[in-house]
């Protein structure tokens, strides 16, 4: 059996990488679609229960908010669901 053309141009899929950096340039430059014989079936359950709501909030209480979580070195959205939280409970 011939191998198409695409095939014999592409270049070969290292059986390691020393780093995911490594990784992710190949995977930069490759299309996975070219490797298609090295992929594995998987089962994975995904929890799609969680919903997540959008809230308006006002761009200067933003701001303070966002420079506060900065500080803790947290994300905005982190620092708020953590205070709707504790104010919740």
């Amino acid at each position: 059996m011939a191998k198409s053309k695409r095939e014999k141009q592409r270049d070969p899929l290292p059986e390691h990488f020393r780093s995911l950096e490594e990784a992710a340039e190949f995977w930069d430059t490759h299309d996975s679609g070219d490797y298609e014989e090295y992929f594995q079936d998987v089962e994975c359950e995904v929890d799609l229960k969680q919903q997540v709501y959008e809230v308006a909030v006002d761009s200067d209480l933003f701001e303070k908010v966002s420079q506060i979580a900065r500080q803790q070195r947290l994300s905005p959205e982190r620092l708020i669901n953590h205070w709707l939280r504790e104010k919740a409970s």
